[in-house]
């Protein structure tokens, strides 16, 4: 292999030759780096810290994984493998587009690093091998496939955007030490200011009238999925 050459870890068997019994598997090594990444980040799951997490070598990992990619892939194709879904879509696309991004949001908001560990040239693994299978055969209604890829990714960049935009928001107000109202309260008179000169009319109206500030972060994806749902019903053939 040369340097550089990308090796799916899908392709690599777990247990290679005849040898003693592995020490370890491939799943225990994804689940400690799970757990680190989740309470420290994606780049603290290091093989040094998984290593030492299970007590044992650094070294010896890389008879499990060889590399650091391979390592993603596994972590990225495990937490996918937490989402809960039918073995194959219902005829309802519109209600198992629904589930695949409401799932989508409680798992990447669990692992927040998930959404730097996606790699979208990367191998499939098993486990998003079903959710693509489930995803993309809930709009298998009679359009063009790449129409059905088309919808499925315009779908799953709204619910990534989505949920940063929630995680970032959640971190600007821990920062802030302040509560949503309070920060509200400690803006308002900037906002008052920008009501008055009237030379922002769509942002006033978003102040005075909009409801999706206020309310709580699931009933707003819910609301706005809706929304992205109604623009998929829009290409298909047929009744939403």
């Amino acid at each position: 292999m040369s340097d550089g050459e990308h090796v799916s870890i899908w392709t690599v068997p777990e247990r290679q030759g005849r040898g003693r019994r592995p020490a370890y598997s491939r799943a225990q090594i994804t689940e400690a780096a799970v757990r680190i990444a989740d309470a420290e980040g994606l780049d603290a799951a290091s093989m040094r810290r998984i290593a030492a997490d299970l007590g044992t070598g650094a070294m010896s990992l890389y008879r499990y994984v060889p590399s650091r990619e391979g390592l993603v892939e596994l972590m990225y194709d495990h937490v996918i493998g937490e989402q809960d879904f039918p073995g194959r879509p219902t005829g309802d696309w519109r209600a198992d587009l629904t589930l695949v991004a409401r799932n989508t949001r409680r798992m990447l908001l669990r692992h927040p690093w998930a959404l730097a560990a996606r790699r979208p040239r990367g191998t499939l693994g098993p486990h998003q091998l079903r959710l693509v299978e489930f995803s993309l055969g809930a709009l298998d209604v009679g359009v063009p496939v790449d129409e059905i890829l088309t919808l499925v990714s315009m779908l799953n960049g709204w619910v990534e955007l989505a949920v940063r935009d929630e995680m970032q928001g959640e971190l600007d107000l821990r920062r802030s030490g302040l509560t949503n109202d309070e920060w509200m309260i400690k803006n308002l008179p900037h906002v008052r200011s920008l009501i008055e000169s009237g030379d922002y009319p769509m942002f006033s109206r978003v102040v005075v009238d909009a409801k999706l500030p206020h309310m709580a972060p699931e009933e707003s994806f819910r609301y706005r999925l809706d929304r992205v749902l109604d623009c998929i019903a829009a290409a298909l053939p047929g009744p939403a």
